[in-house]
């Protein structure tokens, strides 16, 4: 079992930028697929992007392509979600989650089954 803190999260302007954080504990970091979700009020949680357990692949929704970066290190048991050129769509609590890197890393917010409490990122405009 893994557990999950997000950190990061805050107010900016449109067109700024911030960094989000994941810090893991409890089984090897590095044995897990890492996501980031997120959840505006009144909207589903949609899928943002996603790393696999080496930092190989990366997959990233298309809404934020070329926008947002996700990185890890396994060493420091942390995934990173680096935002740039924030719009006020993107507006909602951001979540970690973690899969079996075992398996296939995938985009679909049921194949995760630890997730963290999430993080505000609101970006005014």
């Amino acid at each position: 079992q893994v557990q999950l803190v997000e950190s990061g999260g805050g107010l900016v302007q449109a067109g700024g930028s911030l960094r989000l954080s994941c810090a893991a504990s409890g089984r090897p970091f590095s044995s897990y697929h890492m996501a980031w979700f997120r959840q505006a009020p009144g909207k589903e949680r949609e899928f943002v992007a996603a790393i696999s357990w080496s930092g190989g692949t990366t997959y990233y929704a298309d809404s934020v392509k070329g926008r947002f970066t996700i990185s890890r290190d396994n060493a420091k048991k942390t995934v990173y979600l680096q935002m740039n050129t924030l719009k006020p769509e993107d507006t909602a609590v951001y979540y970690c989650a973690a899969k079996s890197g075992s398996s296939l890393l995938t985009t679909q917010r049921r194949d995760y089954d630890y997730w963290g409490q999430g993080t505000q990122a609101t970006v005014s405009s």
